[in-house]
C-alpha cells in the first residue's frame, strides 16, 4: 500500500515538492511518534502518566475546540469519555457533532451562581471572563474583541452532583479558562471530587503561587509543567 502511495504522489505533484510530502507523511505515519493535540503537550503528559489505558473519564472545563488545543481528544480517541464545559455556544455544537460521547455543557464555572460578562476575541483560545485580561489582550496583542455577552455561571460542585454517575472515578481534570482558573478550583467540593491529576494555568508568578498554596492545602503536589500549565496528583490516593 505505502509504494503505491508513493506513485501517485510522484504522479500528482510537482518534483519540486515530492520530498516534502514524503517527510509529511513519514512524520503522520511514523509508528515511534505520538501525536499530540493540546497546545503545549500536555496531553503527552497525561499519555505518560495513565499509561495509553483504553478507557477512562475527565472533566475538560474551558474545553474550546473537540481536538484544536484540546488535553482530551487524544483519550477520546481511545475510548476514554467525559464532561466538557465551555461558555461558547459554537464550540458545544461541535462538541456534540464530534464527540457524542462526552456530555458537553454550555455555561461558564465559577466560584457563585450568577451571570458573568464573556469577552470574545477574533481568537477563541483567548476568550475570558476576565475584564483585565481582556483588556490587557486588546493592549498588547494584535487580535481583536469582537463583542460580549453575559452568561450563566455555577460552581463545580454542584455541576458535579447533577452530572455525575455515583461512583465515577475521575481520571484527571483540566482547566483552561484563561485568568480564572482559581475560582474553578475554589468551586469545587474537594472531599467528594478528587481526579487523581488536575491541570490548571497559571500565567504569571501570583496566579502561580495563589493555585499552588490552594491545591497543597487540599493535599495535591506539583509533579509537571509546561510553559503554562502545571499538573498536581492528588496526594491521598495510593
Amino acid at each position: 500500500m505505502l509504494k503505491i502511495i508513493k506513485i501517485l504522489i510522484k504522479k500528482i505533484f510537482p518534483s519540486n515538492m515530492v520530498n516534502r510530502v514524503f517527510e509529511t507523511l513519514n512524520i503522520h505515519f511514523d509508528r515511534f511518534s505520538i501525536k499530540s493535540y493540546s497546545q503545549e503537550g500536555e496531553d503527552l503528559i497525561l499519555n505518560r502518566i495513565f499509561e495509553q489505558r483504553s478507557s477512562g473519564y475527565y472533566i475538560d472545563i474551558g474545553a474550546h475546540h473537540p481536538l484544536r488545543f484540546s488535553n482530551t481528544y487524544l483519550f477520546y480517541s481511545r475510548g476514554w469519555r467525559g464532561l466538557c464545559i465551555d461558555p461558547s455556544h459554537e464550540a458545544i455544537a461541535l462538541f456534540k457533532r464530534k464527540r457524542p460521547r462526552d456530555v458537553a455543557l454550555e455555561m461558564g464555572v465559577s466560584n457563585q451562581e450568577s451571570e458573568l460578562t464573556y469577552y470574545m476575541f477574533d481568537e477563541p483560545a483567548l476568550n475570558t471572563f476576565s475584564e483585565s485580561l481582556a483588556d490587557q489582550r486588546v493592549k498588547t496583542t494584535a487580535y481583536k474583541r469582537i463583542g460580549t455577552r453575559s452568561v450563566p455561571v455555577r460552581p463545580l460542585k454542584k455541576i458535579l452532583d447533577e452530572v455525575l454517575l455515583p461512583g465515577t472515578v475521575i481520571d484527571f481534570m483540566t482547566i483552561d479558562v484563561e485568568g480564572l482558573d482559581y475560582q474553578v478550583l475554589e468551586s469545587n467540593d474537594w472531599s467528594k471530587y478528587r481526579p487523581r491529576i488536575v491541570l490548571a494555568e497559571a500565567l504569571d508568578d501570583e496566579a502561580g503561587e495563589r493555585i499552588r498554596s490552594f491545591m497543597a492545602m487540599h493535599h495535591y503536589k506539583v509533579i509537571a509543567r509546561t510553559f503554562n500549565t502545571e499538573f498536581y496528583e492528588d496526594g491521598l490516593k495510593p
